[in-house]
């Protein structure tokens, strides 16, 4: 290739280069304004959610946690009024988890009060709190799913029951769903359906073979078959 065409050819390039600043120029003089404001809302947004985290979200969630501790101290001493409902000075569960919501210990709130309120006979109230309750611990969502099984047994809800049963299940999580597939089991073994109770029994044996529950699993297999 000559020179000169090698010239030309950069000359073009160059122009090209210079075609597009050229435009990208023109559209910002043109956009100036609406490009300047998206500019400030989202440094807003930025600053907003900084705020928030910093001199709302932190605050509250130590507030949280503080108090939380109390009512897990109930809790834990089988307690399970005063956990659930506060004892006159510190907060139980059930209030916690109405004014810390958006905190952890707030979520965590509804769980324990899911499950005092099945302790105390509640079990439409501890449907509620365990429907709502949500958190990033695999095992901790399995048994709250599975605790809402074990509430609807209580009601008389076979169909809830089972429902919940195999949501527990399908979690594949090594602690706790085996605990609620053999309750599926036995549930299935009480309705009559036998097929289904094998079924989910022999899924314990299949997927869970080291699971201490597996070694009562066979019996009810004999007693369904």
């Amino acid at each position: 290739m000559s020179q000169n065409k090698e010239d030309q050819e950069t000359n073009k390039s160059l122009e090209n280069v210079e075609s597009a600043l050229t435009g990208a120029e023109q559209f910002f003089e043109k956009n100036v304004k609406s490009v300047t404001i998206c500019a400030i809302a989202v440094l807003a947004v930025i600053v907003i959610i900084a705020v928030v985290n910093n001199f709302y979200l932190k605050p509250l969630k130590a507030e949280a946690q503080k108090e939380i501790f109390n009512a897990q101290y109930y809790f834990e001493a089988d307690s399970f009024r005063l956990a659930l409902e506060g004892d006159g000075v510190n907060a139980g569960f059930a209030q916690i988890a109405d004014d810390y919501s958006s905190t952890p210990a707030g979520k965590l709130a509804n769980y324990y009060a899911g499950v005092c309120n099945m302790r105390l006979g509640n079990f439409d109230e501890a449907i509620r709190y365990l429907k709502v309750f949500s958190c990033d611990d695999e095992t901790l969502n399995t048994f709250a799913e599975g605790l809402i099984g074990d509430a609807e047994c209580e009601l008389g809800n076979s169909k809830a029951a089972v429902a919940a049963y195999k949501k527990a299940a399908s979690n594949k999580n090594e602690v706790a769903s085996p605990i609620f597939l053999f309750k599926l089991g036995k549930l299935y073994l009480r309705e009559g359906q036998k097929s289904e109770a094998v079924a989910a029994f022999k899924q314990i044996k299949d997927e869970y073979p080291t699971n201490q529950i597996t070694r009562d699993v066979e019996k009810y297999i004999n007693a369904a078959n």
